[in-house]
């Protein structure tokens, strides 16, 4: 799965280049190229397949503005703790201005932390906190890692799951989050990103065997509030279309019937 996250950072270094960008992700051009995706990647068969691949690309920008801020709100409250679950080609340590002292763990599983690795020394990136990272799968005892690296627990954490839950069944969602909660003290924020109702419907139905929307099996449940509220947590949901007005990058199409709660996440720990 961690070839995914290259394209995701084809989008971001796509982003990056545009006069108007939400963000800039001076390392995502180097992991794009070296996983093969730059400065082209393969065409989509169809208009349909085009039309996906855009409509993901945008949810990608977003998302990453909307957890960009998340991450900076958190810190300006007193956070000095960050996990990256799935970090993948995740480059806030390097891009992000931290305040001192700032710890930043990044979890995910060997293959993607070495093909990372690799492309930060050919960069000769310098990150810009104290950056841990953490080899394990999360389906294994992911918190015995962390807590091995230096995690404490006992101190607020800013967790992060980015474009991960989609990919996860509802019953591993449900042990991430039991999980999260346990390692989470008083003060502790979280930024998700989930999957809206129906999109898998509308975006995996007939997705290329291999592509990221065939993997997709998890959407949102129907009201995220209430289910964060029952692992413990204060949380606000957000759609793409409100955030990316907010963003100044509106959607041009009207939405279809009434939306419902949207798929990103703030929530923080009572």
């Amino acid at each position: 799965m961690w070839a995914t996250a290259v394209g995701v950072a084809r989008v971001r270094a796509l982003e990056t280049e545009r006069e108007n960008a939400l963000f800039r992700d001076p390392l995502a051009r180097a992991f794009a190229a070296a996983g093969g995706l730059w400065p082209s990647s393969p065409p989509p068969p169809d208009e349909a397949a085009r039309r996906r691949r855009l409509g993901v690309a945008f949810s990608i920008v977003i998302r990453t503005k909307f957890l960009d801020d998340l991450l900076r709100d958190a810190v300006a409250s007193g956070v000095r703790q960050v996990v990256l679950l799935g970090a993948g080609m995740d480059s806030r340590a390097f891009r992000t201005d931290w305040p001192e002292g700032t710890r930043l763990f990044e979890v995910d599983t060997a293959a993607p932390l070495d093909f990372k690795a690799s492309v930060l020394r050919q960069e000769r990136a310098l990150a810009r906190c104290e950056r841990i990272t953490v080899a394990v799968d999360l389906r294994e005892d992911w918190p015995r890692a962390l807590a091995a690296a230096g995690h404490d627990p006992a101190a607020p954490t800013v967790w992060i799951a980015e474009g991960l839950l989609i990919y996860l069944p509802e019953d591993a969602v449900e042990l991430l989050l039991t999980r999260i909660g346990a390692q989470s003290a008083p003060g502790s924020r979280m930024g998700l990103t989930l999957g809206s109702r129906g999109v898998i419907e509308r975006f995996g139905a007939d997705a290329a065997p291999g592509s990221a929307a065939s993997l997709w099996v998890s959407e949102m449940p129907d009201d995220p509030v209430d289910w964060l509220a029952g692992h413990g947590w204060e949380a606000s949901s957000h759609t793409l279309r409100e955030r990316a007005a907010a963003y100044g990058r509106p959607v041009a199409t009207s939405p279809r019937g009434e939306e419902g709660p949207g798929g990103l996440i703030s929530a923080v720990r009572r």
